[in-house]
Parts: C-alpha cells; structure tokens; sequence
C-alpha cells in the first residue's frame, strides 16, 4: 500500500496595510481658501490631514479669505455710496466691513487734502493698507497718462536709492521700486526684494522683533513701516489721541454732564462737578441738592452762649436768653423769659413723623401712621409693621418680603407669580430653550434629555455630550476590526487590502483576490485564498511520479493535488518502491477565531480497506505534517472507522 502524506499550511495574521495620503502646505492653504470662497465661514471646516500644521494653514486661509471678501465689499460701498452709515458692527465681520469703508474714505479725503497716499497715521496695518489703495486710486482716477512710472517716497519726500540709484532704463522699466544697475532691481526702505527678482514685499518689523514699541503698546505692521497701539484703555473720563496718549475729556464742553439747572459743571481730571449755583449765607449749609438748611449753633457749637444763659436757635443764627426758668420737654421759655411755652412740633423746621400726619398736643405730639405702620409711642416714630412675620404662611403661597408699610409675595425657583400677586404659577423653563437637545417640563423644574447617541452632562445636565460607542466596555466587540466614533453614533472600518464591510456595517468579509481576479499569480501557479490575501501555489510530483487531474487556476480551501507513481522502465527501484501516490491537501485556516480546547480542524478518510491485500504483501497508511508546525501547535490522530484509516 502506497504512503498518504498530508501538508498541513497554518496561515496566522493578514496582511494589514495603511496608506496616508501627504498634503504639501499649499495644498492645506487651497483647501481652506476654496472652503470659504464656497461656504462663506470657517466653523466647520473639515480637516484633510492630522497634521497640526496643515489645520492651522487651512484655518488661517479660510479666514483670510473671509475678511478680504468683507473688506473689499466695505470699500465698494465706500467707492459707491461715499459714506458708511448703512452698515452695521453687530458681528465681528460687519465690522471688518466697516472698518474697510471708513478707512477707504480716510484715503479718498486724504487724497482731496492733497495729503501724501503714505503719510504716517496710526490706524492699524489693515486700515492703513486700505487708505493708501483708496487714496492711491483716486488719484489714479484724476492723473493724465504719464510716461514713466512713479518713485514712491519716504517718509521725508526723499528717495532711499541714494547716490546708488540709476535712471530705470537700465533695467528696461521691470523694477516695482528701484533700479540699481546692471539690470538689477532694488526696494525701499521698509520692503525687501522678491525672490522674481522685480518686486518687492513688506517687511513685518513687528514679526521680525525690530520695532521699538514700549510696554503697553502693540505692534501693528503698515506697508512699508510698523505702528504702535496702546493695548490697554485709558479708562473713565479719557479718550486715546493721534499721539497715542490718553486725554482728559471736557464733559461741561462737550455736555455729557448730568447737571441739573441749579448748578454748575466744574471739569476736573477724568470726571465733572456740579456746583450750586446759589450761594447760601451765613448760618446756612448747603445739600446735595442745594437746598440751604439752618444751622443750629446751639448743637454744633460748644457753649455759644455765656454761663447763665441758654442757646436758642433761629433760622439762621440763634440768640441767647437769661436761663430764669428750666421748661420741661416739649415746651421752650416765651420771648419774656418769664413762662414756658408748647412747642409745635408739628409746625418745626423738622419733620418729626417722616411724611405721616402729625398732630400736636400739650408738651408733646401724636403721629397718625398710614396703612402698614404703628406708633411707637416711646420712640414717638412710626415703625412699619412686618406683616409677614405677623401672619405666617396666610398671606403669599410661596414667600413673603416686607417691605416699608406693606408686603411683597414671591415665587420659588420654577414658578412665578399669579395675577393675583399672592399665588405662584408653574414656570415652563422649556420656553427658554436651557437645554442643548430636549427639553421636557416638569412641575417646578425642568428636565433635560438627550438623542439616541448623546448622555447628558454630569457637570450642569443640561447639555448634550456625545457618547463614544467605541470607548465603552463592550466597544471593542462592536466592529470586528477598528470602531470610528462620530457625533452622535459610530462607524466601522476594516483593514485597507483584503477585506470590505460587510452588509451589517460591522463585520469584515475576506475579499477573494482569487473570484476577483485582484491577484498577480503568474499561469502556470494556482491562486488560493486566505483570510486578506492570497497565495500563489504551485506544486511538481516527484520523480517518477505524475499527476492525476487538471489543476484548476483557482485552488477551493479543501483541494488536493493527487500524484500517482509512474516508474521508468527497467527502474526497479520504482517497481519495489512502496509509495503508491502522494497527496496535496490545501487547507486554510482563519486567523480570527481563539480556539480555547482542542479541535478537529482537518478530517481525511481513505479509501483502501484496513485489512484488504495489495499486490506483493501488505500495506500501511500514514499521516504526516511536513511543513507549518513550527510551535508544535498540531497533532495527528490516526483511527479506524467503518473498516477504513481515518486521519484527523
């Protein structure tokens, strides 16, 4: 009997590769200049690249775009309208509109002034690069044709070409600045040349660490030079001039005071006073309303009068009498001096029941309180009654506040108060929209919840935060290869070559490169597939042996190639070799699967009987391993059922 030989391949891992695409910064910047050209803001730009550089150029770019389209649109409306009334400084780009409209009237007015397109103004960079465009094409407008171009000027009305400048038909008119010979370009002082050699560019002192501002100040790079802004407020009472220090303002010039008509605005640094305007006279002092009140010199001034005589106020000034008779409280001696008199409390300067009705008695006086107060009669004042401390729990549904001569009623959190002022009525927060998702009202409060895909915050449990499927305990088993988090949900991904997803979104299918026709298998080898890839196959009989049977271009996960013995004549060493034939099984085996006991993985049955007769004697079957047991992870198991050898 002829000896079986099984090869057992063990395939582990896939072939697992991942491409990233490079981007160069100018790709980074086209992309966020074509998104804000499109979309008109840059919130929700995508990222093309996980490079930090690549997000921050296509930001900057985005942005860029969007303030040159506001800008260009405030200085159209400066060209057309010539004023800037109609726009409005509610956001942040209205306002980069405007900015662009005044400024470009600051050119044009400079330009009727006859004042130089470049004079030195410290209105920011920005500002500055409009006035002098507007400024420049006005007078682009009015000029005749001329033969040559213009030589732009510093700040002194010299040139900075100096003694090294020649006329600029050596360079043939190529120079945006200045020509220096030999065909070679030169710029001003403030720009550097252009690596084209012809024009020049600005030279960002404030970037480059060269600007001389002082502490306080900010630096602003203008076209051609620098400015510096002071970043800190000159605060109440003062406003920051062209010199940029800080002036007080005049507020009785300009009349922004709030003085009433009997008085006065006085200036002082970084405020105003108000100054009555009558003068009060002796014995009088002034309030804050100027009103004149008597002064009492009988109180405020130490024994005015000599021992022996008392101190009587008047309106004004006060008089001294012989102190004959002591009168009790509530009366005053008579002009005489000789009895003692009721005073009117009443009829005094002051107002001794504090806006209540007052009536006199005999050395004393009786106050008649208003609804809400009670008269004390030890402090003779009418004291305001607490109403809510006298009826508890009777007067407001939720809580009660005094106030003077009556009582308020208000709500708790989550209610409101009825028409009737007493009552509370429940509050529906949800009108106010507190919550990021949903909102559902409840008596007293509200509750927030949340979308499929979103837990509500434990910080304010008001806004809606996004739960990463992925990163959650059973995360890991719901993709079979790598889990994506998005807003909201997830996606799944599979290895790039290899595998697709499948229909449910989560698993990955092995791609068959064989079925496919994806492989690079050459004709005269067989394609098998493995779990991610391929492998070409191609097996020769051994000497004098041949093989039986077509191989296919396409080997299935259980073929076997078949080789029969095929001996030389007069080999007699073939004739009396015991070998009949030798098989190829081909066997693959997943590499996703955690085998936790031992488990048939190939079954292969004979065909010869166990105790049958074969030509000159016996004859034995045997199953081997030739290749893919490095670890010793497989073993044979060699039986006999139903009369035949069984290998498994």
């Amino acid at each position: 009997m002829a000896l079986c030989v099984l090869l057992l391949c063990s395939l582990f891992g896939g072939l697992l590769g991942q491409g990233g695409e490079h981007f160069s910064l100018d790709d980074c910047c086209k992309h966020g200049q074509k998104y804000g050209n499109n979309h008109k803001e840059c919130t929700s730009l995508p990222l093309i690249s996980g490079s930090p550089t690549c997000r921050i150029v296509q930001e900057q770019c985005c942005v860029t775009v969007l303030e040159d389209n506001m800008c260009t649109i405030g200085i159209n409306v400066a060209k057309e309208q010539g004023a800037c009334d109609s726009l409005l400084t509610s956001t942040c780009e209205t306002k980069t509109t405007k900015m662009c409209c005044d400024c470009c009237l600051l050119g044009r007015a400079a330009h009727e002034l006859d004042v130089p397109c470049d004079h030195s103004l410290s209105v920011g960079y920005q500002c500055s690069l409009v006035s002098r465009a507007c400024c420049v094409d006005g007078a682009s407008n009015n000029q005749t044709s001329q033969s040559g171009p213009t030589e732009l000027p510093n700040k002194d009305g010299t040139s900075e070409a100096g003694d090294h400048s020649v006329p600029d038909d050596q360079c043939k008119g190529k120079c945006a600045h200045l020509c220096v010979g030999n065909n070679t370009c030169g710029c001003l002082k403030g720009y550097k040349l252009r690596p084209d050699g012809k024009s020049c560019e600005d030279i960002n002192e404030c970037l480059l660490g060269s600007s001389n501002c002082r502490v306080g100040e900010r630096c602003i790079n203008t076209e051609g030079a620098f400015r510096c802004i002071r970043e800190v407020s000159c605060g109440t009472g003062y406003e920051l001039t062209e010199s940029n220090n800080c002036k007080d303002i005049d507020e009785c010039e300009t009349g922004i005071h709030n003085c009433g008509q009997q008085f006065e605005c006085q200036n002082t640094q970084g405020s105003f006073r108000c100054i009555p305007k009558v003068k009060c006279g002796n014995g009088f002092i002034q309030d804050a309303l100027g009103n004149c009140i008597d002064i009492n010199e009988c109180v405020t001034q130490t024994s005015p009068c000599n021992r022996g005589h008392i101190c009587i106020n008047t309106v004004g000034s006060y008089i001294c009498q012989r102190n004959s008779v002591n009168c009790g409280r509530g009366y005053h001696l008579s002009d005489d001096g000789t009895r003692c008199v009721d005073i009117d409390e009443c009829k005094g300067p002051q107002e001794v029941c504090s806006g209540h009705a007052c009536i006199n008695q005999l050395g004393s006086y009786r106050c008649e309180c208003e609804t809400g107060y009670n008269f004390n009669s030890i402090t003779r004042l009418c004291e305001d009654i607490n109403e809510c401390r006298h009826y508890p729990g009777r007067l407001c549904a939720h809580k009660c506040e005094n106030t003077p001569g009556s009582y308020q009623c208000s709500c708790t959190t989550g209610f409101k108060l009825s028409s009737d002022g007493r009552n509370c009525d429940d509050l529906n927060e949800c009108e106010s929209n507190p919550c990021s998702q949903e909102c559902a009202n409840v008596y007293g409060s509200y509750q927030c919840y949340c979308r499929r895909g979103y837990q509500l915050s434990d910080i304010d449990a008001m806004t809606c935060e996004d739960i990463d499927e992925c990163a959650l305990p059973t995360g890991g088993h719901i993709c079979s290869y790598r889990c994506h988090n998005t807003p909201g949900s997830f996606h799944c991904s599979c290895p790039v070559n290899g595998y697709t997803l499948a229909i449910n979104g989560r698993s990955c299918q092995d791609v068959d490169e064989c079925v496919t026709g994806r492989h690079t298998c050459a004709e005269s080898e067989s394609c098998f597939n493995i779990q991610g890839g391929f492998r070409c196959l191609s097996f020769d009989c051994p000497h004098n042996y041949r093989r039986v049977g077509q191989t296919a271009a396409r080997l299935e996960r259980s073929d076997t190639v078949r080789c029969v013995k095929s001996c030389q004549p007069n080999d007699i060493a073939c004739v009396l070799d015991p070998t009949h034939s030798v098989a190829h099984t081909f066997i693959s085996l997943p590499t996703f699967r955690e085998f936790l006991r031992p488990e048939e993985i190939v079954f292969l049955r004979t065909t010869v009987p166990v105790y049958g007769s074969y030509h000159l004697g016996g004859y034995d079957v045997k199953f081997e391993i030739l290749e893919g047991n490095v670890e010793n992870a497989f073993d044979i198991l060699k039986r006999v059922e139903n009369g035949v050898y069984v290998g498994e």
